[in-house]
């Protein structure tokens, strides 16, 4: 979600966190574990939305299975405010993803690892793998804007041929990485470089027309790929610990949800996971 998922994350993030400080108020009072209670986007896809359809509703909804509690949701739009709205004013519990270190957050254990993706027309039988590849020097490049390839799209001068997609909507109206990967296939663009959950998800909508790469090869100084956690409150370690837990013990299941929505999955070295 939050970083949400990067998108956000960094996604400038993972993101939007939204929150002015570390500092939380700390009630005396247990949270109320009789259900488990998440924070998530109403229209966020492929993450969240309220008819259950993303991949952290099905990670929710797993957990919720194996704690054998109810689920219920405190919806918001992955906007600034988001945390601030939800988790930090105790409204909800966990939120499902989170770019791992974030600092508005108690993080738990890592469950993926993916990176920002350079997405093209296999038809057009381009073998690119880096942004500073000479042959994107004259093609339309579809960027997210505030994100790391941004940066670099800078950098390599393609910026005359860039059109950026804005990076914080709202998303119940707006869904700039679908609408690049449609531009793709319309051959609006011809390359569209944004966060490789949001490719693989919206590349598998048209078919096997598209082709992903993640982006790997870049200069370490600029980061492209990050772990992704759930956040919980700051000084619920004896929740946060319940929750590592779960990811222990569900991790293969969870990372089959991951693939059946296109995730790019990589492992500590930066290798696909097949």
């Amino acid at each position: 979600m939050v970083f949400r998922s990067i998108q956000s994350i960094v996604i400038a993030g993972v993101l939007t966190l939204g929150a002015p400080s570390l500092a939380m108020a700390q009630t005396p009072s247990e949270p109320d574990r009789s259900a488990l209670r998440i924070c998530a986007d109403p229209s966020g896809l492929p993450f969240s939305n309220d008819k259950d359809e993303g991949f952290e509703n099905r990670i929710a909804a797993l957990f919720a299975k194996k704690l054998s509690v109810p689920l219920h949701y405190t919806w918001y739009p992955n906007s600034v405010g988001f945390l601030r709205n939800t988790l930090r004013a105790r409204r909800c519990d966990l939120v499902v993803g989170i770019v791992t270190g974030a600092d508005l957050v108690l993080n738990t254990n890592p469950y993926y690892r993916s990176s920002y993706v350079i997405v093209t027309r296999r038809a057009d039988d381009l073998s690119v793998n880096t942004i500073g590849d000479p042959k994107l020097a004259e093609l339309r490049i579809g960027v997210t804007a505030g994100t790391p390839p941004a940066d670099l799209v800078a950098s390599a001068g393609l910026m005359t041929h860039a059109r950026p997609y804005q990076l914080f909507v709202d998303t119940r109206a707006d869904n700039p990485g679908k609408q690049m990967i449609d531009d793709l296939a319309a051959k609006q663009i011809d390359a569209a470089l944004l966060w490789g959950p949001i490719a693989g998800y919206f590349a598998r909508q048209h078919g096997d027309a598209l082709k992903i790469v993640p982006l790997v090869k870049e200069p370490k100084a600029v980061r492209m790929a990050f772990y992704i956690s759930m956040g919980v409150r700051p000084g619920e370690t004896e929740w946060k610990n319940t929750v590592n837990q779960l990811i222990r013990d569900n991790q293969d299941a969870i990372t089959g949800i991951l693939k059946e929505y296109g995730v790019p999955l990589l492992d500590e070295r930066d290798n696909p996971l097949q």
